[in-house]
Formats: C-alpha cells, structure tokens, sequence
C-alpha cells in the first residue's frame, strides 16, 4: 500500500542563537510548521504516513542546506519552490533566565513569502486539493499577499470537501498582520474548512480577549471545526474530540531551558497519535510528553536521540 502524505505549509527561517560561550552565533534552522514537520517525520512510520513540506527557498548555499537537512529527516521536498531571486528569513532568539524567549526577525521579503508565485505553484495547489491532510499556522497565512492568501484558502476547501483534513494551529503574531480584525477574520475563514484546530491559549487571548479555554473550544467548534485543542502551557491542555471533552496534564518540568518549539512538538505528537490511532487523549499525553522533552534542550529542533521513546 502506497504511503500516503501529510503537507505541511510555511516558512523555515535561519534561526540565530549566541554561542555557550557568548563571543559568536551558533544558526540552525527552524519555524512553527516546519518544526512541526520534522518532528512528524521522526514520529510516523514513512511506510504508511510521509510528510512533505511546502515553501519557498532560494537557490542559495544556505537554502540548499536548508533542503538538505530535511531531506536528511525524512521530509518530502518536491513541493519547495525555488525562487532565484529570493532568499531565506532570519530570526534571533534571546532567552531570559527561566527560558522565555524573544525573538527579533529579517523576513519581509523572504522567498516564503512567494511560494505561490513560482511557476509549479498551481501544482502543488492541485496537490493540497486532493491530500490526505494539510497542516498550516496563522504564520503560514500571514506572510501570504492577500490574492496568494485566497489561492491557498480555495485549496483548502476542495481538500476538506474531497475528505481531506485540514489542521490548523493559530501562531498568531501581531507583527504580520495589518490589524487583529483583519487577523481573525482570516482566521474564521480558515476555521470554516479546518478538521482540527491546534490553539495556544494565550495567542487566543492576544487576538479575541480574555477567555477560559473551555470557551475558546465552544467557540471554535461554533464554526464548525471537528476536534479543537487548546494548549494551556504548563496547565491541562483542553480537547473536545468525538464528542468529548477532556483535559490531559502534563507531567512537571524542573529543569527549562528553552521554550522555543514548544507548540510545534506539541502539535506534532498529537497529529501523529491521531494519524496513528490513537484516542485524543492519549494523543494529547504525546503531545505533552514530546514537548516537555524539547523545552529542556536548546532551539526549536532536538537531536534525534534526545527523542522521547
């Protein structure tokens, strides 16, 4: 039986981090979904289940690593467009003393942003019409130009129309967007054809105000989004899936190093749980376990053997 293959949407940026010793910079590579993609790769049986990553590179030396390394991780790469004129975002991250990170970014006019301009674009469109599933982030939405915006959105339609997924996590970064209004307004869009929407909490809180999570579930299900999960930090997460509602703990975590990615792993786990079988709620004990392993390590991406088993 032929694998079937899971798109993941947005953009991968040149991560910056200052060295141990502080004299220099030590680059990796990361972003919301591709993190999420990586981590996927390492989690699912690429016999049944791939992932593909779908953005824009430049033909530069640092995009060809950038290729290189996910190729190296399993991923799929045929849906990256490659834009001779265009080159990668970067981002630098700086840490307090409890792990809480700030990030400072080089992106306006990165070769993501243009995916859809590029001559096979309207193939991968095709592609996404007919996947199995699609994963995106408001990240994923908001470097878009409005018209590339509406390609992608009509894409994900006749995906869930044809009895495709589509999951979408809300990364929402008032920095990309021209207004909060304009931000939720896309999103409900998006909402109206998503099978699973992954929603940190606090970004919910920064675009509609202040609410329980079990009131950003109602609102979201309102909409018509099949299985919602609400990630809480360090708090129970919130899931409403087949006609449920649980809330899952994770496990306590001493020792934080480094938050970043901590959403990505988590949302990862939890797709791939699914993908895999399993209930929401041990789907979402993944999820937990996952990122509690990733915020104990330094950048978005771990180590393959720092993988929990």
């Amino acid at each position: 039986m032929e694998a079937q293959t899971v798109y993941a949407i947005g953009e991968c940026m040149i991560e910056l981090q200052r060295s141990a010793g502080g004299a220099g910079m030590d680059y990796r590579f990361g972003g919301d979904t591709l993190n999420a993609a990586v981590y996927m790769s390492r989690l699912l049986d690429p016999a049944r289940v791939r992932v593909a990553y779908v953005t824009g590179l430049g033909v530069d030396g640092m995009s060809a690593e950038m290729l290189a390394s996910w190729e190296a991780e399993g991923i799929d790469t045929r849906c990256v467009q490659r834009l001779p004129e265009r080159l990668p975002g970067i981002y630098m991250i700086e840490l307090d003393a409890s792990g809480e990170r700030r990030f400072h970014y080089w992106r306006k006019d990165s070769a993501a942003r243009h995916w859809l301009e590029a001559p096979e674009a309207g193939k991968v469109l095709v592609q996404l019409a007919a996947a199995r599933m699609v994963y995106l982030s408001g990240i994923s939405l908001a470097i878009l130009s409005e018209a590339d915006r509406e390609l992608l959105i009509a894409a994900l339609a006749q995906c869930r129309t044809r009895g495709g997924s589509v999951v979408f996590d809300n990364n929402y970064r008032p920095r990309l967007w021209e207004s909060p209004q304009a931000a939720a307004e896309v999103y409900r869009r998006v909402l109206a054809h998503t099978d699973i929407a992954l929603l940190t909490l606090d970004d919910e809180h920064a675009l509609y105000g202040q609410e329980t999570a079990r009131r950003v579930v109602e609102r979201t299900r309102g909409y018509g989004v099949r299985e919602v999960v609400v990630k809480c930090g360090a708090e129970p997460c919130v899931v409403w899936a087949e006609g449920q509602l649980h809330e899952v703990a994770p496990a306590p975590v001493q020792d934080v190093v480094d938050t970043t990615a901590a959403g990505d792993s988590f949302g990862a786990a939890y797709m791939a749980a699914r993908l895999s079988g399993q209930d929401p709620a041990a789907a979402a004990r993944a999820g937990h376990r996952l990122a509690g392993t990733v915020i104990r390590h330094r950048g978005a991406i771990i180590a393959r053997e720092l993988m929990p088993t």
